[in-house]
């Protein structure tokens, strides 16, 4: 029996996509999940997404980092997985679907998707630097010079101190380019490397940026190695609501895997 799979990519973030709504593929098999992310071995991706189904909404978000193992929300992950579930029909202009942290609410224009994220309540300041949870946690790190830092050795060491050892952390070098304009390289736990943009990264950022004073508006656009991505939000006190995550998905391909592939 063969499964057909979906690449996805989201400003350079991509990611296997599978219709698992027939429970074909086994999601608790971590090896097949790591040897298909494998860019050698398998198709290749930062992460794989299933979509299965739920009750009272469109559909079920399951997200698996590029290690094998089921992760918390992955932003462009999210969008992407609504680009393909109009792809097959499953929703129109507008999506509600639930994923590990909460409900989430995705409106689509073409190839642009906009995703509703959680709401933001607590924010830790570490030294100059920030810890948050958009979905996933995120460490934020103010720098002038973000082009020139080796993210995959700065970023592990961060990753792996004693205080996030347990979960992980992802890691985001931020540089500011104007007044709501942002440069991020993120390095991603799951993939233990960086990569070309992170959803989830890319708010963590424009709300500790808003947070520190670096920016005074709620409009923020994140430029990553992948591309662009705007994130907007309020602000009711000192918690951050109605936060959407803005930016393009695409399709690239698609292929069939025999069900007996060889890990």
């Amino acid at each position: 029996m063969q499964i057909t799979f979906y690449k996805y990519q989201a400003t350079g973030n991509d990611f296997i996509i599978i219709d698992n709504r027939s429970n074909l593929f086994d999601k608790n098999n971590t090896k097949l999940i790591e040897k298909l992310c494998d860019r050698r071995f398998g198709i290749g991706a930062d992460g794989l997404i299933l979509i299965e189904f739920e009750k009272n909404c469109d559909f079920k978000m399951i997200y698996f980092n590029s290690d094998g193992h089921q992760s918390t929300m992955c932003g462009n992950g999210g969008r992407c997985v609504v680009a393909f579930a109009k792809k097959i029909d499953l929703i129109k202009s507008e999506a509600f679907f639930l994923a590990i942290d909460g409900h989430h609410h995705a409106k689509i224009e073409g190839s642009f998707i906009e995703l509703k994220m959680k709401n933001v309540t607590e924010l830790k300041k570490i030294g100059d630097d920030y810890l948050l949870d958009t979905g996933s946690p995120h460490y934020v790190s103010f720098k002038s010079n973000v082009s020139e830092i080796d993210v995959n050795t700065a970023g592990a060491q961060i990753r792996n101190r004693k205080i996030f050892k347990e979960n992980g952390v992802n890691v985001n070098f931020v540089e500011q380019k104007s007044e709501n304009n942002f440069f991020v390289r993120t390095y991603e736990r799951g993939v233990e490397s960086e990569t070309l943009s992170c959803g989830t990264g890319a708010t963590a950022v424009a709300i500790a940026m808003h947070v520190s004073k670096k920016t005074s508006m709620n409009q923020i656009i994140i430029n990553t190695k992948g591309g662009v991505l705007k994130v907007n939000f309020s602000i009711n006190k000192s918690h951050y609501t109605d936060v959407w995550l803005c930016g393009p998905a695409k399709y690239v391909y698609q292929g069939t895997l025999n069900k007996n592939f060889n890990i």
